[in-house]
C-alpha cells in the first residue's frame, strides 16, 4: 500500500520478515529507502527473538578476501601484523612457517583472507579499522618494519579521528576508534584491531544505485538506506557495506576479489539468487554449490553479479563476488568457521 503527501509518495512494501520504507519523489525517483526487521514476535524462541533483534538477514561480514603478491610473505606479515597489529589466525600459522600461500588476518570478529598471486589485488574502494585505542595504533605506524619503504606504504592522519593508510600494494584503509563486536571472536590470539566496521565499494558514475539498494534489499532481506548516491548495507549492528557512486570521469574497475558473510535466512536468500540465475561457482574454490542441497551441504554458496531486481534483464550494475554462508549445519549445529555464538534455532 501507499500514502500520498505532497510532492512524494511513502511506499510500504512487506518482504518475508522486512518492512520496507520507500520515499519516492515525484514521477517515482528513490531520494531515500530505509529498510528494518519488522520484529520477531513470531519467534517461540526468546533466545532467538534476542539474536534476530540485532540484525537483519546479514550476520556478519566475517572477511575480504584479497590477493597478495606471490614471494612476499615477509611484507605481508610486516604490514599486516606489525604494523597493523593483525593477529595471524592458527589455522594457517603452518604457511608462516612456510613463508607462503593463504594468511589469514584477524581483526576481532572479522578476518582478512590473504591468499598469493601472481598479480595483487587492491580494492577499489577502502577498508575501514577500528582501534580501541587510535593513537596507540598511530604509534604502531611510525615504528613500521624498514623493509616497507621499498613498498607503497605510506599513511597520514587527516584528523583526530582518522588516519589513512596505504598497504604496500595500494589498498587504502582508514583507521578510527572503535569497540569490539560482542558476539564472538576469531580463534588465536587477540588482535589489536578491534574490528572491520565497515568495507566501501566504489561504484561507476550513473550506475542504478536504487539497484543496488534493492538487491539487498529483496535478494537479502537487509536493512539497506540510499542517500546523495550512497547505498548502505547494514551488516548486523556493528557493520556496513557500502557503495559509493564516483564522480564523472572518475574510472572504476574491480577484481575477483571477494566478501564473505554469514546469513539468517540461508535458503531463502539461495532461492531468490536461483530464480534470477545469479548462481557462480568459482573454480578457484574446493567448496562449491550449484543446488540448494549442495549450499546446505558446503554451508556457502556464491554470486557474483549485483543486479536490480526489478529489472534483472538489464545486466549487472556492478560484479562483486559474495560467498553467502550459512552459520549452521544441515543439522541445526554451528558451522565450525562461524565467528558468532549462534543460539539454537527454535
Amino acid at each position: 500500500w501507499s500514502l500520498k503527501n505532497g510532492g512524494g509518495t511513502l511506499l510500504v512494501i512487506s518482504l518475508e520478515r522486512t518492512a520496507c520504507f520507500v520515499l519516492a519523489g515525484p514521477g517515482g525517483a528513490l531520494t531515500r529507502a530505509l529498510l528494518r526487521p519488522t520484529g520477531t514476535a513470531a519467534r517461540s524462541s526468546s533466545t532467538h527473538a534476542a539474536w534476530r533483534a540485532q540484525a537483519d538477514n546479514i550476520l556478519v561480514l566475517d572477511h575480504f578476501n584479497l590477493n597478495h603478491l606471490k614471494g612476499q610473505h615477509d611484507v605481508l606479515k610486516a604490514f599486516y601484523s606489525e604494523t597493523l597489529g593483525c593477529a595471524i589466525d592458527p589455522r594457517k600459522e603452518e604457511n608462516v612457517e612456510k613463508g607462503r600461500k593463504t594468511l589469514w588476518m584477524n581483526l576481532g570478529i572479522n578476518q582478512l583472507h590473504l591468499p598469493e598471486a601472481d598479480e595483487a589485488q587492491v580494492l577499489d574502494g577502502r577498508f575501514v579499522i577500528a582501534y580501541p585505542d587510535l593513537d596507540a595504533a598511530v604509534e604502531r605506524l611510525t615504528r613500521a618494519p624498514a623493509l616497507l619503504a621499498s613498498t607503497m606504504f605510506a599513511w597520514e592522519r587527516l584528523d583526530d579521528n582518522r588516519v589513512s593508510v596505504t598497504c604496500p600494494w595500494g589498498n587504502t584503509f582508514e583507521l578510527i576508534a572503535g569497540a569490539r563486536d560482542p558476539r564472538g571472536v576469531q580463534p588465536g590470539a587477540d588482535s589489536t584491531p578491534a574490528a572491520m566496521p565497515e568495507v566501501l565499494v566504489h561504484v561507476p558514475h550513473a550506475s542504478n544505485m536504487e539497484g543496488i539498494a534493492r538487491f539487498y534489499a529483496k535478494l537479502v532481506g537487509a536493512s539497506v538506506s540510499l542517500e546523495d548516491g550512497t547505498v548502505r548495507v547494514r551488516c548486523g549492528l556493528y557493520q556496513t557495506l557500502v557503495f559509493a557512486e564516483q564522480p564523472s570521469g572518475v574510472q572504476v574497475e574491480h577484481s575477483d576479489y571477494h566478501v564473505s558473510m554469514y546469513v539468517e535466512d540461508f535458503p531463502g536468500i539461495f532461492q531468490r539468487m536461483e530464480a534470477l540465475g545469479l548462481m557462480f561457482v568459482n573454480p578457484r574454490f574446493s567448496r562449491q554449490a550449484r543446488t540448494l542441497e549442495e549450499a546446505v551441504d558446503q554451508c556457502m554458496f556464491r554470486i557474483l553479479d549485483i543486479v536490480d531486481p526489478d529489472r534483472p534483464e538489464a545486466g549487472p550494475i556492478v560484479q562483486l563476488e559474495h560467498e553467502i554462508r550459512s552459520p549452521r549445519k544441515a543439522d541445526g549445529s554451528k558451522y565450525k568457521s562461524c565467528p558468532l555464538e549462534i543460539p539454537q534455532k527454535a
